[in-house]
């Protein structure tokens, strides 16, 4: 019998997981997925969670729940991969393969910056991980005055536009909390905007304008001074905080380092189109776990899957019928009051203004705000739970591309 193995039951692997189980014949073929955490989280929640929308418990369920029959779960550390014998290690078995699939994701590495974990839940927090989202959490709740600082230290890290997200909520929440007038917000980032697109740059950038939001841009970071509450750049500038939300560098796991699989932050050098690993045979890569130039989000990995699950057969049946992908990513952002905004991007296309689906109609509006977008936004988690892990085909997604846009922008650029 033949051997698939998926590494990481995150959103990718559990996917990936479940369309190949569709498509491999179980008399021929055994599909095992190795992870070693037996509850899924719902990482977008995590952002809600210090703005009380969601819970720490609203966001966690059994990975148990979305394995499809016939696959076989396994929970375990893994420690190394070798691609030439083409087996993994792990703490507690060893599992030999014919294609391997890797989805691990990626994690947050506070122990990067110099002196980020020196105070790490004292005056310096996270979303990123359900304890620090709670913490966050509570320290909202007591947070009237000051300067609330939050740092990105470097890119890439999941969800491009949580930063954003993050500081239109606390706008909000300070709002609603009667405290804002006593509270300065600044976004300090490493790149030379609010984002990384031209036409999504001006218009968000220019929300946290209206919002009284301070953007610090092109601030690469050198350490944080704890004692002092300032983080310092390498060009010896000092931006002094009262509550510093940070975003350390996310980073590949380890194992994959030490595996020499990937490169020196953690992540698989991958076809960008393909999805398959540039430097070693029968190996995929899906999710935050690749290099491709594309956003670590859920909706990149859905979209990537069945890119995966096509070739990974062309490749099984000795075919050309490959499929390439595109970059296609899309997200809600949540701009506070109840609102939100809506991207939909790849490779090629940028964020643009329109509606969606239907053009002129929507009900959605992209790049602009909406009601219906935050609906949309919390509606998300079903969808997630109901459709996207389970492999479903989501609403409207074969018209998602250019499908309402204003394409005269990309012209007149």
């Amino acid at each position: 019998m033949k051997k698939l193995l998926i590494l990481g039951a995150g959103a990718g692997g559990t996917m990936i997981a479940t369309k190949m189980r569709k498509l491999l014949s179980e008399r021929e073929w055994e599909i095992t997925l190795i992870d070693r955490d037996p509850i899924h989280h719902y990482q977008p929640g995590w952002l809600l969670v210090p703005f009380g929308v969601d819970t720490p418990q609203g966001c966690v369920r059994p990975k148990k729940d979305f394995i499809s029959r016939g696959v076989n779960f396994v929970i375990d550390t893994i420690n190394a991969v070798d691609p030439i014998a083409r087996k993994v290690e792990c703490q507690n078995s060893t599992y030999t393969y014919d294609w391997i699939i890797i989805g691990t994701g990626a994690r947050i590495a506070p122990d990067e910056v110099p002196g980020m974990l020196d105070d790490w839940g004292g005056k310096i927090h996270n979303f990123y991980t359900p304890d620090g989202a709670a913490a966050l959490y509570e320290k909202m709740k007591r947070f009237k005055k000051g300067r609330l600082v939050l740092h990105i230290a470097e890119t890439p890290i999941k969800c491009p536009v949580a930063p954003l997200e993050f500081v239109y909520m606390a706008d909000w929440y300070l709002q609603k909390m009667g405290v804002r007038q006593n509270v300065e917000i600044e976004l300090v980032t490493p790149l030379t905007g609010a984002f990384t697109k031209p036409v999504a740059n001006n218009i968000l950038g220019a929300l946290c304008e209206q919002k009284g939001i301070k953007v610090t841009t092109n601030w690469t970071v050198d350490s944080v001074e704890a004692d002092r509450s300032v983080i310092a750049s390498v060009t010896g500038d000092e931006i002094p905080y009262d509550l510093l939300v940070a975003i350390p560098p996310n980073l590949g796991q380890e194992f994959l380092i030490d595996s020499e699989v990937s490169d020196v932050t953690g992540y698989v050098d991958t076809d960008k189109e393909l999805l398959r690993a540039k430097k070693f045979d029968n190996m995929y890569v899906v999710g935050d776990a690749t290099n491709v130039p594309a956003s670590k989000a859920g909706s990149v990995a859905h979209f990537e899957v069945d890119v995966i699950a096509q070739n990974l057969m062309s490749d099984i049946e000795g075919t050309d019928n490959y499929y390439k992908f595109d970059g296609h990513t899309n997200c809600f952002i949540v701009t506070g009051f109840e609102k939100a905004s809506l991207i939909d991007f790849s490779y090629s296309v940028e964020p643009l203004p329109g509606m969606f689906p239907l053009p002129g109609v929507g009900p959605f509006e992209l790049l602009g705000e909406s009601h219906i977008n935050y609906w949309g936004k919390l509606m998300f988690k079903w969808v997630y739970y109901n459709l996207m892990l389970k492999g479903h085909e989501l609403p409207f997604e074969p018209n998602m591309y250019l499908a309402g846009k204003d394409t005269s922008l990309l012209r007149n650029k």
